[in-house]
């Protein structure tokens, strides 16, 4: 039976808790151990902790990376990426050159008889007003486009730097709030009472969660990060799991 991944956060492109080039090699270790048994491959956002493309530049590095991920489309495998906060401004390059399937918004899908909801998390659920706001504006063809006119070294520096400001200023505690004040939470729980589904999946929180909503038959799944986590989401027709690829210090909170 072939099983089904899930991962997010990677935030490649930036030291934290670790470099960047590490946490590279993990990601491309732990993609060539699933490669055999896996049907699909979910990035649920925030791969990058900035990407921007022109018509004709992409941002430097990532070639491990990109190795991996056409050698997992060569084996047959499903790929599949939500654009997430830190690089919204996804465009066709991965879907030209490893045939990925691009998301900007959560969608539905039918995995092994079981019904998912996906997305990256980000602007989903009450409050946080001001980014989505921002995310509106960000999102804008015509923002996209007026950006696509700096120069690509200026662009992509300056991208790169309110990119940090905005991990700076977000707060991902590394402490499970309660269902009270876990915004994903609220929303899944809000939208499992018009959406019949058996698993809500996100990513953007940064903290690895299996929680069973109100119902008794949902559950919200976050996927953690690669910072601090090292933690995915595995499916195998059964059972919706999170594991942690070499950290055995891992925590799931519930």
């Amino acid at each position: 039976m072939k099983k089904i991944y899930f991962a997010s956060d990677f935030h490649l492109g930036v030291n934290a808790a670790g470099t960047s080039k590490q946490r590279e090699k993990d990601v491309a270790a732990w993609m060539d151990e699933i490669a055999d048994d896996a049907s699909d491959l979910f990035l649920l956002g925030d791969v990058f902790d900035f990407w921007f493309e022109y018509k004709t530049v992409i941002p430097k590095g990532y070639s491990l990376l990109f190795s991996k991920l056409r050698k997992l489309a060569d084996k047959g495998v499903n790929l599949h990426y939500f654009k997430g906060n830190h690089d919204l401004w996804l465009l066709d390059y991965f879907e030209e050159e490893f045939e990925m399937k691009i998301y900007s918004d959560p969608q539905v899908f039918q995995l092994l008889g079981k019904k998912f909801y996906i997305g990256h998390g980000d602007g989903l659920g009450p409050g946080d007003k001001g980014y989505k706001r921002l995310k509106r504006l960000f999102r804008s063809p015509l923002s996209q486009y007026a950006y696509r006119w700096l120069h690509p070294d200026i662009g992509i520096r300056l991208a790169g730097f309110f990119s940090h400001k905005s991990r700076a200023a977000q707060s991902h505690e590394e402490i499970f709030l309660g269902p009270d004040k876990e915004w994903l939470i609220q929303y899944a729980e809000r939208k499992s009472q018009t959406l019949e589904v058996d698993y809500f999946v996100f990513g953007h929180r940064h903290l690895p969660i299996n929680y069973l909503l109100d119902n008794g038959r949902c559950r919200y799944i976050n996927l953690g990060d690669w910072m601090s986590f090292r933690s995915f989401g595995v499916f195998d027709g059964d059972h919706m799991e999170i594991q942690f690829y070499k950290n055995e210090m891992g925590k799931i909170y519930s």
